[in-house]
């Protein structure tokens, strides 16, 4: 490990490396139908946005296959076709795309595969080695079942298949839809690879199921040192899958960006409406990239000691309250001017970082 990261092999999506030194991506996959041109053109542009790094999109005829020369011209984030069971539409969407993601466990027999690999071989793009526990193959589900054992076989047997045939653009992932399994199956291989891996728990749910199934297992490996990229799986979101992903990133440490707010939950000691101030901390500081950890506490139980550790505090009294730079006071000021202070403060230390 390199700085308590596995130093993995560095691709290339388009113009974002993945692995190596690489800052670890988020990335999301659009819903509409990927023929719908305009709609699917509409969904990157949020996720752009968003600030996503990289999109996938789903394969599954034809028609959506032939669209993806239209659809990349309309954007610059790199764009990944998402193939299940045609081996044929990777082979007109490797024309178009920046990666081919396939399932081992529903594409079929290995001349098709081999079929995938020539046509990106051709066209210098990787290939996402989708194990998903719910699709495994045959022999490895027989011998197996849906376990992380099994995945990391299929994974393992499907990166020798590519090996040998002199492909080694390769990432890897290794999902489940329940943390435990799908931590197991990264943990497991993680020493016997050295490709980038794509980190997920699939199929996860709404943003309350997926936010909390994503943070366990997708923070947990991450402060294991695993991961290149990753996807937070929500039903039905987009903005909020490259929100709660960044999230992850952030507070798992493996990423320094932008304000760590600090607030003390609700409870009886509170003496100022901390909810509405906080609320407005978080709206007016959701544009500084520098790294701070700013803290607004309610009562001076806490406050004192939690403002000496930030980079920017407020520390609510009865109706008046503290502003603290570095544990050092600054200011003393009724409640209805602190935010206003506090926020000069905290705009000024983005500045001096």
């Amino acid at each position: 490990m390199k700085n308590n990261r596995y130093l993995t092999k560095k691709i290339y999506v388009g113009n974002v490396a993945v692995g190596g030194d690489a800052p670890i991506s988020v990335q999301s996959m659009t819903y509409s139908k990927t023929h719908d041109i305009e709609a699917t053109n509409e969904q990157i542009k949020r996720l752009h946005f968003a600030g996503a790094d990289m999109v996938r999109v789903a394969v599954p005829d034809y028609e959506d296959a032939h669209a993806l020369k239209e659809i990349k011209k309309a954007t610059s984030l790199p764009l990944i076709a998402d193939i299940h069971f045609n081996y044929r539409l990777a082979l007109i969407a490797a024309e178009s795309v920046d990666c081919i993601r396939i399932n081992p466990g529903n594409i079929g027999d290995k001349s098709r595969v081999k079929e995938v690999v020539k046509a990106c071989t051709e066209y210098n793009i990787p290939i996402r080695i989708g194990v998903n526990c719910g699709s495994l193959e045959d022999q490895f589900e027989k011998k197996y079942g849906q376990s992380a054992k099994g995945m990391v076989e299929s994974a393992l047997y499907n990166i020798k298949f590519l090996e040998d045939l002199g492909f080694d653009q390769i990432k890897v992932s290794l999902k489940a839809s329940d943390v435990e399994r799908t931590v197991d199956a990264y943990r497991t291989l993680r020493p016997l690879v050295d490709y980038p891996f794509h980190l997920g728990v699939t199929e996860a749910g709404t943003i309350f199921h997926a936010t909390i199934k994503s943070s366990i297992g997708l923070g947990t490996l991450l402060l294991d040192g695993i991961g290149d990229t990753m996807r937070v799986s929500i039903t039905g979101e987009l903005e909020e899958e490259i929100r709660v992903g960044r999230a992850i990133l952030k507070d798992s440490g493996r990423v320094k960006d932008g304000v760590n707010i600090i607030s003390c939950p609700t409870c009886g000691r509170l003496e100022a409406d901390l909810v509405k101030a906080v609320a407005e901390v978080e709206e007016r500081t959701k544009h500084i990239k520098t790294p701070l950890n700013i803290s607004v506490m309610g009562c001076v139980v806490n406050a004192i000691g939690e403002a000496k550790s930030a980079d920017v505090a407020i520390a609510y009294g009865k109706g008046s309250g503290l502003v603290m730079v570095k544990g050092e006071v600054v200011a003393k000021l009724t409640e209805q001017n602190l935010v206003d202070r506090f926020l000069e403060e905290v705009e000024k230390a983005a500045k001096e970082e």
